[in-house]
Protein backbone atom coordinates (compact mmCIF):
# COMPACT_ATOMS: atom_id res chain seq x y z
CA UNK A 1 0.00 0.00 0.00
CA UNK A 2 3.01 2.32 0.05
CA UNK A 3 3.01 4.95 2.78
CA UNK A 4 0.79 4.20 5.79
CA UNK A 5 -2.69 5.69 5.43
CA UNK A 6 -4.28 7.22 8.54
CA UNK A 7 -7.90 6.19 9.08
CA UNK A 8 -10.44 7.48 11.62
CA UNK A 9 -13.52 5.39 12.52
CA UNK A 10 -16.32 7.42 14.10
CA UNK A 11 -19.27 5.47 15.53
CA UNK A 12 -21.13 5.55 18.86
CA UNK A 13 -21.35 1.73 18.91
CA UNK A 14 -18.23 0.22 20.49
CA UNK A 15 -18.41 -3.12 18.68
CA UNK A 16 -18.45 -1.31 15.29
CA UNK A 17 -15.43 0.80 16.22
CA UNK A 18 -13.50 -2.18 17.57
CA UNK A 19 -14.21 -4.53 14.67
CA UNK A 20 -13.43 -1.95 11.98
CA UNK A 21 -10.24 -0.86 13.78
CA UNK A 22 -8.94 -4.43 14.04
CA UNK A 23 -9.94 -5.14 10.49
CA UNK A 24 -8.09 -2.21 8.90
CA UNK A 25 -5.05 -2.45 11.16
CA UNK A 26 -4.56 -5.98 9.85
CA UNK A 27 -4.65 -4.52 6.33
CA UNK A 28 -1.84 -2.09 7.20
CA UNK A 29 -3.74 1.09 7.98
CA UNK A 30 -3.00 3.39 10.92
CA UNK A 31 -6.36 3.55 12.70
CA UNK A 32 -7.83 5.93 15.30
CA UNK A 33 -11.34 5.63 16.76
CA UNK A 34 -13.84 8.13 18.15
CA UNK A 35 -17.20 7.58 19.86
CA UNK A 36 -18.72 10.98 19.00
CA UNK A 37 -18.44 13.90 16.63
CA UNK A 38 -16.76 16.09 19.25
CA UNK A 39 -14.18 13.39 20.01
CA UNK A 40 -13.60 12.93 16.26
CA UNK A 41 -12.82 16.63 15.80
CA UNK A 42 -10.24 16.44 18.58
CA UNK A 43 -8.59 13.43 16.90
CA UNK A 44 -8.75 15.20 13.55
CA UNK A 45 -6.92 18.24 14.92
CA UNK A 46 -4.33 16.09 16.70
CA UNK A 47 -3.57 13.35 14.16
CA UNK A 48 -4.83 14.60 10.81
CA UNK A 49 -6.38 11.37 9.44
CA UNK A 50 -6.65 11.10 5.69
CA UNK A 51 -9.82 8.95 5.51
CA UNK A 52 -12.83 9.17 7.83
CA UNK A 53 -15.46 6.40 8.23
CA UNK A 54 -18.35 8.30 9.83
CA UNK A 55 -21.62 6.93 11.18
CA UNK A 56 -24.46 9.17 10.10
CA UNK A 57 -26.68 8.62 13.19
CA UNK A 58 -24.97 9.61 16.44
CA UNK A 59 -26.23 11.44 19.55
CA UNK A 60 -25.21 15.06 19.73
CA UNK A 61 -23.30 15.94 16.58
CA UNK A 62 -24.49 13.70 13.73
CA UNK A 63 -22.43 12.57 10.74
CA UNK A 64 -23.64 15.38 8.45
CA UNK A 65 -22.58 18.09 10.91
CA UNK A 66 -19.29 16.30 11.58
CA UNK A 67 -18.58 16.22 7.85
CA UNK A 68 -19.10 19.99 7.62
CA UNK A 69 -16.84 20.66 10.61
CA UNK A 70 -14.20 18.21 9.38
CA UNK A 71 -13.99 20.01 6.04
CA UNK A 72 -12.84 23.14 7.87
CA UNK A 73 -10.02 21.30 9.66
CA UNK A 74 -8.94 18.98 6.82
CA UNK A 75 -10.26 20.06 3.39
CA UNK A 76 -8.50 17.20 1.59
CA UNK A 77 -9.71 14.40 3.90
CA UNK A 78 -11.83 11.72 2.22
CA UNK A 79 -15.07 11.00 4.08
CA UNK A 80 -17.07 7.77 3.78
CA UNK A 81 -20.51 7.72 5.40
CA UNK A 82 -21.80 4.63 7.27
CA UNK A 83 -25.55 4.33 7.40
CA UNK A 84 -28.48 1.96 7.96
CA UNK A 85 -31.06 1.30 5.25
CA UNK A 86 -33.49 3.74 6.82
CA UNK A 87 -31.00 6.63 6.47
CA UNK A 88 -29.89 6.15 2.87
CA UNK A 89 -31.61 9.37 1.84
CA UNK A 90 -29.57 11.26 4.44
CA UNK A 91 -26.40 9.58 3.14
CA UNK A 92 -27.20 10.86 -0.36
CA UNK A 93 -27.42 14.35 1.15
CA UNK A 94 -23.92 13.81 2.54
CA UNK A 95 -22.69 12.91 -0.95
CA UNK A 96 -24.07 16.18 -2.26
CA UNK A 97 -22.09 17.99 0.43
CA UNK A 98 -18.83 16.35 -0.55
CA UNK A 99 -18.68 12.86 0.97
CA UNK A 100 -16.75 10.37 -1.15
CA UNK A 101 -19.23 7.47 -0.84
CA UNK A 102 -21.40 5.61 1.66
CA UNK A 103 -21.75 2.04 2.88
CA UNK A 104 -24.86 0.41 4.34
CA UNK A 105 -24.91 -1.57 7.58
CA UNK A 106 -24.46 -4.49 8.02
CA UNK A 107 -21.18 -4.29 6.13
CA UNK A 108 -19.85 -6.53 3.41
CA UNK A 109 -16.17 -6.72 4.50
CA UNK A 110 -14.82 -6.99 0.95
CA UNK A 111 -16.90 -4.03 -0.24
CA UNK A 112 -15.73 -1.79 2.59
CA UNK A 113 -12.12 -2.86 2.07
CA UNK A 114 -12.23 -2.03 -1.66
CA UNK A 115 -13.94 1.30 -0.99
CA UNK A 116 -11.35 2.38 1.59
CA UNK A 117 -8.52 1.28 -0.74
CA UNK A 118 -9.96 3.45 -3.53
CA UNK A 119 -10.37 6.35 -1.10
CA UNK A 120 -6.72 5.97 -0.06
CA UNK A 121 -5.62 6.03 -3.71
CA UNK A 122 -7.73 9.15 -4.30
CA UNK A 123 -6.21 10.91 -1.31
CA UNK A 124 -2.71 10.01 -2.50
CA UNK A 125 -3.38 11.47 -5.94
CA UNK A 126 -4.85 14.67 -4.46
CA UNK A 127 -1.85 15.09 -2.16
CA UNK A 128 0.59 14.46 -5.02
CA UNK A 129 -1.14 16.98 -7.29
CA UNK A 130 -1.19 19.57 -4.51
CA UNK A 131 2.52 19.04 -3.85
CA UNK A 132 3.29 19.42 -7.56
CA UNK A 133 1.31 22.64 -7.79
CA UNK A 134 3.06 24.06 -4.73
CA UNK A 135 6.47 23.02 -6.07
CA UNK A 136 5.88 24.71 -9.42
CA UNK A 137 4.50 27.87 -7.80
CA UNK A 138 7.54 28.01 -5.53
CA UNK A 139 9.84 27.44 -8.47
CA UNK A 140 8.30 30.17 -10.66
CA UNK A 141 9.94 33.22 -9.08
CA UNK A 142 8.16 36.53 -9.30
CA UNK A 143 11.40 38.42 -8.66
CA UNK A 144 12.97 37.87 -12.08
CA UNK A 145 11.57 40.82 -14.00
CA UNK A 146 12.14 42.13 -17.51
CA UNK A 147 12.18 45.79 -16.51
CA UNK A 148 15.49 46.46 -18.25
CA UNK A 149 17.01 45.29 -21.56
CA UNK A 150 19.63 43.32 -19.60
CA UNK A 151 16.98 41.35 -17.67
CA UNK A 152 14.85 40.92 -20.79
CA UNK A 153 17.88 39.25 -22.37
CA UNK A 154 18.26 37.00 -19.30
CA UNK A 155 14.64 35.88 -19.53
CA UNK A 156 15.01 35.22 -23.25
CA UNK A 157 18.03 33.02 -22.54
CA UNK A 158 16.02 31.20 -19.86
CA UNK A 159 13.24 30.51 -22.36
CA UNK A 160 15.79 29.31 -24.94
CA UNK A 161 17.58 26.84 -22.66
CA UNK A 162 14.81 25.67 -20.29
CA UNK A 163 13.20 23.09 -22.66
CA UNK A 164 16.59 21.45 -23.35
CA UNK A 165 18.75 19.15 -21.25
CA UNK A 166 21.79 21.44 -21.59
CA UNK A 167 23.90 22.22 -18.52
CA UNK A 168 23.65 25.88 -17.50
CA UNK A 169 26.14 28.13 -15.71
CA UNK A 170 24.67 31.26 -14.08
CA UNK A 171 27.19 33.96 -13.22
CA UNK A 172 26.90 37.25 -11.39
CA UNK A 173 27.68 39.03 -8.17
CA UNK A 174 26.48 37.63 -4.85
CA UNK A 175 22.85 38.45 -4.16
CA UNK A 176 21.76 38.97 -7.78
CA UNK A 177 19.25 36.12 -7.70
CA UNK A 178 21.14 33.28 -9.34
CA UNK A 179 19.12 30.60 -7.54
CA UNK A 180 15.89 32.29 -8.60
CA UNK A 181 16.96 32.00 -12.23
CA UNK A 182 17.94 28.37 -11.68
CA UNK A 183 14.50 27.64 -10.24
CA UNK A 184 12.90 29.44 -13.17
CA UNK A 185 14.83 27.25 -15.63
CA UNK A 186 13.65 24.16 -13.76
CA UNK A 187 10.04 25.38 -13.58
CA UNK A 188 9.92 25.95 -17.34
CA UNK A 189 11.58 22.65 -18.23
CA UNK A 190 10.20 19.18 -18.88
CA UNK A 191 11.61 18.26 -15.43
CA UNK A 192 9.35 20.69 -13.58
CA UNK A 193 7.46 17.84 -11.87
CA UNK A 194 10.75 16.37 -10.62
CA UNK A 195 12.80 17.59 -7.65
CA UNK A 196 14.88 20.78 -7.62
CA UNK A 197 17.79 20.05 -5.29
CA UNK A 198 20.10 22.92 -4.29
CA UNK A 199 23.56 22.56 -2.75
CA UNK A 200 25.60 25.51 -1.46
CA UNK A 201 29.10 24.31 -2.31
CA UNK A 202 30.78 27.30 -0.71
CA UNK A 203 29.28 26.71 2.73
CA UNK A 204 30.63 23.20 3.38
CA UNK A 205 34.08 21.74 3.99
CA UNK A 206 35.32 19.25 1.40
CA UNK A 207 34.61 16.11 3.45
CA UNK A 208 31.14 17.28 4.42
CA UNK A 209 30.35 18.36 0.86
CA UNK A 210 31.36 14.93 -0.48
CA UNK A 211 28.89 13.21 1.84
CA UNK A 212 26.25 15.84 1.10
CA UNK A 213 26.60 15.30 -2.64
CA UNK A 214 27.02 11.53 -2.87
CA UNK A 215 25.59 10.27 0.42
CA UNK A 216 27.19 7.66 2.67
CA UNK A 217 26.61 4.20 4.05
CA UNK A 218 26.27 3.33 7.72
CA UNK A 219 29.69 3.23 9.38
CA UNK A 220 31.45 4.97 6.47
CA UNK A 221 33.08 7.32 8.98
CA UNK A 222 32.81 8.30 12.63
CA UNK A 223 29.29 9.54 13.28
CA UNK A 224 27.73 7.84 10.22
CA UNK A 225 24.99 6.13 12.23
CA UNK A 226 22.88 5.24 9.22
CA UNK A 227 22.58 5.44 5.46
CA UNK A 228 22.40 8.96 4.02
CA UNK A 229 21.06 9.69 0.54
CA UNK A 230 23.11 12.40 -1.16
CA UNK A 231 21.81 15.42 -3.06
CA UNK A 232 22.81 13.98 -6.44
CA UNK A 233 20.73 10.88 -5.76
CA UNK A 234 17.79 12.97 -4.52
CA UNK A 235 17.90 15.03 -7.75
CA UNK A 236 17.14 11.93 -9.85
CA UNK A 237 14.77 12.87 -12.70
CA UNK A 238 14.96 16.51 -11.65
CA UNK A 239 17.50 19.34 -11.52
CA UNK A 240 20.66 19.60 -9.41
CA UNK A 241 21.69 23.18 -8.59
CA UNK A 242 25.31 23.61 -7.49
CA UNK A 243 25.54 27.11 -6.01
CA UNK A 244 29.04 28.62 -5.78
CA UNK A 245 30.47 25.81 -7.91
CA UNK A 246 33.73 27.80 -8.12
CA UNK A 247 34.42 26.83 -4.49
CA UNK A 248 34.39 23.07 -5.18
CA UNK A 249 37.78 21.43 -4.51
CA UNK A 250 39.74 19.86 -7.43
CA UNK A 251 39.14 16.37 -6.01
CA UNK A 252 35.36 16.82 -5.93
CA UNK A 253 35.49 18.39 -9.38
CA UNK A 254 36.94 15.08 -10.63
CA UNK A 255 34.20 13.13 -8.84
CA UNK A 256 31.46 15.35 -10.24
CA UNK A 257 32.95 15.14 -13.72
CA UNK A 258 32.81 11.35 -13.54
CA UNK A 259 29.17 11.50 -12.43
CA UNK A 260 28.30 13.79 -15.32
CA UNK A 261 30.00 11.45 -17.78
CA UNK A 262 28.85 8.08 -16.42
CA UNK A 263 25.57 9.06 -14.71
CA UNK A 264 26.21 6.82 -11.71
CA UNK A 265 27.30 7.56 -8.15
CA UNK A 266 28.72 5.49 -5.31
CA UNK A 267 27.94 6.51 -1.76
CA UNK A 268 30.88 7.17 0.57
CA UNK A 269 31.75 3.83 2.14
CA UNK A 270 29.68 1.94 -0.43
CA UNK A 271 30.50 -0.26 -3.41
CA UNK A 272 27.28 -0.48 -5.39
CA UNK A 273 26.87 1.98 -8.29
CA UNK A 274 23.58 3.91 -8.23
CA UNK A 275 22.19 5.23 -11.54
CA UNK A 276 21.29 8.93 -11.51
CA UNK A 277 19.67 11.06 -14.17
CA UNK A 278 19.47 14.82 -13.66
CA UNK A 279 19.96 18.21 -15.27
CA UNK A 280 22.90 20.27 -13.97
CA UNK A 281 22.52 23.97 -13.23
CA UNK A 282 25.50 25.69 -11.58
CA UNK A 283 26.17 29.21 -10.35
CA UNK A 284 29.17 31.22 -9.21
CA UNK A 285 30.25 34.77 -8.43
CA UNK A 286 33.83 33.92 -9.46
CA UNK A 287 35.44 34.39 -12.88
CA UNK A 288 35.93 30.72 -13.75
CA UNK A 289 38.18 31.50 -16.71
CA UNK A 290 40.57 33.20 -14.28
CA UNK A 291 40.24 30.26 -11.87
CA UNK A 292 41.15 27.85 -14.69
CA UNK A 293 44.15 29.98 -15.70
CA UNK A 294 45.32 30.04 -12.08
CA UNK A 295 45.01 26.25 -11.79
CA UNK A 296 42.27 26.37 -9.15
CA UNK A 297 39.50 25.06 -11.41
CA UNK A 298 39.81 22.08 -13.74
CA UNK A 299 39.45 22.93 -17.42
CA UNK A 300 37.62 19.70 -18.29
CA UNK A 301 35.08 20.27 -15.52
CA UNK A 302 34.70 23.89 -16.64
CA UNK A 303 33.76 22.74 -20.13
CA UNK A 304 31.07 20.41 -18.75
CA UNK A 305 29.62 23.13 -16.52
CA UNK A 306 29.91 26.08 -18.91
CA UNK A 307 27.86 24.75 -21.82
CA UNK A 308 25.27 27.55 -21.75
CA UNK A 309 25.98 30.69 -19.74
CA UNK A 310 23.56 33.24 -18.34
CA UNK A 311 25.09 36.34 -16.73
CA UNK A 312 22.99 38.30 -14.24
CA UNK A 313 23.53 42.06 -14.13
CA UNK A 314 23.94 43.65 -10.68
CA UNK A 315 20.99 45.57 -9.30
CA UNK A 316 22.79 48.93 -9.67
CA UNK A 317 22.69 48.45 -13.46
CA UNK A 318 18.91 47.96 -13.47
CA UNK A 319 17.43 50.60 -11.12
CA UNK A 320 14.09 50.31 -12.94
CA UNK A 321 13.61 46.94 -11.23
CA UNK A 322 14.09 48.35 -7.73
CA UNK A 323 10.52 49.71 -7.17
CA UNK A 324 8.92 46.44 -8.31
CA UNK A 325 11.20 44.31 -6.16
CA UNK A 326 10.76 46.64 -3.19
CA UNK A 327 6.96 46.41 -3.50
CA UNK A 328 7.15 42.62 -3.59
CA UNK A 329 9.26 42.46 -0.42
CA UNK A 330 7.07 45.05 1.30
CA UNK A 331 3.93 42.98 0.69
CA UNK A 332 5.65 39.78 1.84
CA UNK A 333 6.98 41.15 5.12
CA UNK A 334 3.94 43.29 5.92
CA UNK A 335 1.77 40.16 5.61
CA UNK A 336 4.17 38.13 7.74
CA UNK A 337 4.22 40.77 10.48
CA UNK A 338 0.51 41.56 10.29
CA UNK A 339 1.11 45.21 9.43
CA UNK A 340 -0.99 47.40 7.13
CA UNK A 341 1.47 49.51 5.13
CA UNK A 342 0.14 51.24 2.03
CA UNK A 343 3.45 51.58 0.22
CA UNK A 344 6.46 53.87 -0.04
CA UNK A 345 6.71 57.63 0.33
CA UNK A 346 8.18 59.41 -2.70
CA UNK A 347 11.45 60.14 -0.91
CA UNK A 348 11.76 56.46 0.01
CA UNK A 349 11.45 55.22 -3.56
CA UNK A 350 13.87 57.89 -4.80
CA UNK A 351 16.38 56.81 -2.15
CA UNK A 352 16.01 53.14 -3.05
CA UNK A 353 16.50 53.82 -6.76
CA UNK A 354 19.53 56.00 -6.13
CA UNK A 355 21.34 53.61 -3.80
CA UNK A 356 24.06 51.51 -5.57
CA UNK A 357 23.10 48.20 -3.86
CA UNK A 358 26.49 46.53 -3.39
CA UNK A 359 24.63 43.53 -1.90
CA UNK A 360 22.18 43.43 -4.82
CA UNK A 361 18.68 41.91 -4.44
CA UNK A 362 19.58 40.17 -1.18
CA UNK A 363 20.53 43.52 0.38
CA UNK A 364 17.31 45.12 -0.89
CA UNK A 365 15.31 42.30 0.68
CA UNK A 366 17.02 42.81 4.04
CA UNK A 367 16.57 46.59 3.88
CA UNK A 368 12.83 46.29 3.20
CA UNK A 369 12.35 43.73 5.98
CA UNK A 370 14.09 46.09 8.44
CA UNK A 371 11.98 49.02 7.22
CA UNK A 372 8.75 47.07 7.76
CA UNK A 373 9.84 46.30 11.32
CA UNK A 374 10.51 49.99 12.02
CA UNK A 375 7.54 51.49 10.17
CA UNK A 376 4.69 52.77 12.37
CA UNK A 377 3.09 54.98 9.75
CA UNK A 378 0.98 54.30 6.66
CA UNK A 379 3.99 54.44 4.34
CA UNK A 380 7.66 53.61 4.53
CA UNK A 381 9.89 56.69 4.50
CA UNK A 382 13.53 57.14 3.54
CA UNK A 383 14.38 57.52 7.22
CA UNK A 384 13.57 53.83 7.69
CA UNK A 385 16.60 52.83 5.58
CA UNK A 386 19.99 52.36 7.28
CA UNK A 387 21.85 54.20 4.51
CA UNK A 388 19.49 57.19 4.29
CA UNK A 389 21.11 59.30 7.02
CA UNK A 390 24.65 59.17 5.71
CA UNK A 391 26.46 57.25 2.96
CA UNK A 392 29.04 54.61 3.94
CA UNK A 393 32.51 56.08 4.50
CA UNK A 394 34.32 53.35 2.58
CA UNK A 395 32.74 54.17 -0.80
CA UNK A 396 34.96 55.39 -3.61
CA UNK A 397 34.49 58.82 -5.18
CA UNK A 398 33.02 57.22 -8.33
CA UNK A 399 30.55 55.18 -6.25
CA UNK A 400 29.40 58.26 -4.37
CA UNK A 401 29.09 60.24 -7.61
CA UNK A 402 27.06 57.47 -9.22
CA UNK A 403 24.76 57.26 -6.19
CA UNK A 404 24.25 61.05 -6.21
CA UNK A 405 23.44 61.10 -9.94
CA UNK A 406 20.96 58.24 -9.52
CA UNK A 407 19.35 60.02 -6.57
CA UNK A 408 18.90 63.27 -8.47
CA UNK A 409 17.62 61.51 -11.60
CA UNK A 410 15.09 59.58 -9.53
CA UNK A 411 13.87 62.75 -7.82
CA UNK A 412 13.38 64.35 -11.26
CA UNK A 413 11.57 61.36 -12.71
CA UNK A 414 14.62 60.75 -14.94
CA UNK A 415 14.10 64.10 -16.69
CA UNK A 416 17.70 64.57 -17.86
CA UNK A 417 17.42 68.29 -18.54
CA UNK A 418 16.00 68.99 -15.08
CA UNK A 419 18.56 66.70 -13.42
CA UNK A 420 21.41 68.42 -15.28
CA UNK A 421 20.25 71.80 -13.97
CA UNK A 422 20.16 70.48 -10.40
CA UNK A 423 23.60 68.94 -10.78
CA UNK A 424 24.85 72.17 -12.41
CA UNK A 425 26.30 70.38 -15.44
CA UNK A 426 25.27 70.39 -19.10
CA UNK A 427 23.20 67.56 -20.54
CA UNK A 428 26.11 66.16 -22.59
CA UNK A 429 28.19 65.77 -19.41
CA UNK A 430 25.28 64.11 -17.64
CA UNK A 431 24.68 61.72 -20.54
CA UNK A 432 28.38 60.80 -20.47
CA UNK A 433 28.21 60.16 -16.73
CA UNK A 434 25.09 58.03 -17.19
CA UNK A 435 26.85 56.00 -19.87
CA UNK A 436 29.91 55.61 -17.64
CA UNK A 437 27.88 54.23 -14.75
CA UNK A 438 25.43 52.20 -16.84
CA UNK A 439 22.45 54.32 -15.82
CA UNK A 440 19.51 53.73 -18.19
CA UNK A 441 16.34 55.76 -18.38
CA UNK A 442 13.27 53.68 -17.39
Amino acid sequence: MGKTVRLLVVDDEQHVRTSLACWFREEGYEVEVAASGREALAVLARVGPQILLVDIKMPGMDGIELQRRARELAPDATIIIMTAYASVETAVQALKEGAYDYVVKPFDPEQVSRLVAKAAERYSLLAENRALRERILAAEPHLVTAGTPAMAKVLQLVDDVAPTETSVLITGESGTGKELVARLIHARSARRFGPFVAVNCGALAEGVLESELFGHEKGAFTGAAGRHHGKVELAHEGSLFLDEVGDVSPKLQVDLLRVLQERVITRVGGTSPIPVEFRLIAATHRDLEEEVAAGRFRQDFFYRVNVFRIELPPLRERPEDVPLLAKHFLERYANQMGKHIEGFADDALATLVAYPWPGNVRELQNVIERAVVLCREARIAASHFPFAAAPPHDQSLDTMEEAHIRRVLASCGFNVAQAARQLEVDRVTLYNKMKKYGINRP
